[in-house]
């Protein structure tokens, strides 16, 4: 490819011989690309902004081999995602995601403007692990199905039924299994079963927003999410290349006792 530009975000950075970077863009013009950022590790590189959760507009060129960026213009930064470590575990959770449905010379159309609006939302959480955690499970619900990955929530992978969860009918469920889908009843090959409540949630993901009460309070107790949450790592695990380290440190992250500053000024004094 010659001179061109190109605007996306910063999913991964790493190192790239003793000066220069390793960027990993995803972008609407050409999906997932690995560009060189020459001398973007010296201290006073105009190359150094280069960093993950960023959004960039590039200027790339190169004949041959691996393209590397000229210039670069910061257009945005989710770095304030990384203050606490589950909005951090989010994001790198939904990056990750995207890595592993995104591929070279193959743009999923709307991923990347799926993807900062999912981003936008983490950032809007204002801390509230509940809300952080369901977010999650959305965007990556939102992500799959994007690239052709989704979970079928529809019908029963076995007899074909719909799949209506009868609300209030505590006995039934329904079980996943991870290579077809989920199957009406107590299947015994099954990873994890819900129940009706459980998989009326799931399917409330397909929407643009999160499900909510009347009164505006998140549908759900952490417990029920961080179930979804497994359901989104399980087909994850089955369905692409390897699990999503992100989400087990944001699922560890929500099982450890939030310490106050109250707490921890005690715990100091």
């Amino acid at each position: 490819m010659g001179e061109r530009r190109l605007q996306g975000l910063a999913l991964k950075v790493g190192p790239l011989g003793e000066h220069d970077r390793l960027l990993t863009l995803l972008s609407e013009a050409e999906g997932v690309t690995r560009l060189a950022v020459p001398g973007a590790r010296r201290p006073k590189s105009s190359l150094a902004a280069a960093a993950p959760l960023t959004l960039l507009e590039l200027q790339v060129g190169g004949r041959s081999g691996l393209s590397r960026v000229r210039q670069l213009r910061v257009e945005r930064s989710f770095s304030r995602l990384g203050r606490q470590l589950e909005t951090l575990a989010a994001a790198q959770a939904l990056t990750d995601l995207c890595l592993l449905i995104g591929t070279d010379d193959h743009p999923i159309p709307g991923l990347l403007p799926t993807l900062i609006l999912h981003l936008e939302r983490l950032e809007q959480t204002a801390g509230d692990r509940d809300i952080v955690l369901a977010s999650t499970v959305q965007a990556s619900i939102h992500l799959l199905t994007l690239g052709g990955y989704s979970l079928p929530l529809q019908s029963c992978c076995i007899s074909g039924a719909a799949l209506n969860p009868p609300i209030g009918q505590w006995d039934w469920r329904c079980s996943l299994l991870p290579e077809d889908g989920f199957a009406i009843g107590s299947q015994p090959e099954a990873t994890l079963q819900l129940n009706p409540s459980e998989l009326a949630l799931l399917q409330r993901l397909s929407r643009a927003d999160l499900p909510r009460r009347s009164t505006g309070e998140l549908m759900g107790p952490q417990r029920v999410w961080l179930r979804l949450l497994a359901v989104v790592e399980i087909w994850i695990r089955t369905h692409l290349p390897r699990r999503s380290r992100a989400m087990a440190l944001l699922r560890n992250s929500l099982q450890t006792p939030q310490v106050s500053d109250h707490d921890a000024d005690a715990n100091t004094s």
